[in-house]
């Protein structure tokens, strides 16, 4: 991931961390969420940690990688008899159900289930970590953040994921389409900044979003 230079070629980011940390900022920014120094670094590391596809899936007996369902990784989480095993399972529910609602939210509203509910799990899961991390002594304003502004932060991640097609003529493509179908004021001004021609007020019958 990175910028195209002049020969074509990809330039990319001095490491994936770096890139999603930029990106964040300017969503960050144009989302105007306050948010914490810890929770933006978080952010930037659970985007880097999701790159490759099988951080998003669990492994089974016969070495098969399989994504377990929302409902299931909960009851994983409330069934663990040891702290950290409980811990570390609400927060694979909390990041899986953050990355995917703000990254795939698209993907979603073709889906059964809805962005809504994972906001609705990934709410609840990071708003039971703070709870793990006060029992413990452990300082929890991370968790309740994430809880508490978890639906501003799927729209921050949005925007992520709408800046990361900037880099392609093909995503370009994408995001054209999605003005086109959806009126985005957001990614009207995104595609303007590329120079992309037509972008003038909002597609007639489409609603900004």
């Amino acid at each position: 991931m990175g910028q195209t230079g002049d020969d074509g070629k990809v330039l990319f980011a001095a490491s994936v961390h770096d890139f999603f940390r930029q990106i964040l900022s300017i969503a960050i920014e144009n989302q105007r969420a306050s948010v914490q120094q810890a929770t933006e670094l978080y952010l930037a590391n659970l985007l880097g940690g999701f790159v490759q596809t099988e951080s998003l899936l669990f492994r089974d007996e016969n070495g098969i990688l399989h994504q377990r369902p929302l409902a299931l990784l909960l009851k994983d989480a409330l069934d663990a008899e040891e702290t950290v095993a409980r811990a570390r399972l609400l927060r694979r529910l909390g990041d899986t159900s953050l990355f995917v609602s703000g990254m795939f939210g698209e993907c979603l509203n073709r889906s059964v289930v809805d962005v809504d509910y994972y906001i609705e799990m990934g709410g609840r899961a990071y708003d039971a970590l703070g709870e793990v991390a006060a029992r413990r002594g452990v300082e929890r304003s991370l968790w309740d953040e994430l809880s508490e502004k978890f639906s501003q932060l799927v729209e921050v991640l949005n925007e992520v994921a709408e800046r990361t097609l900037l880099n392609s003529d093909t995503g370009l493509v994408r995001l054209y389409e999605k003005w086109m179908k959806t009126g985005s004021a957001r990614v009207g001004v995104m595609l303007r900044e590329q120079g992309v021609p037509a972008i003038v007020g909002v597609p007639r019958g489409r609603f900004v979003q």
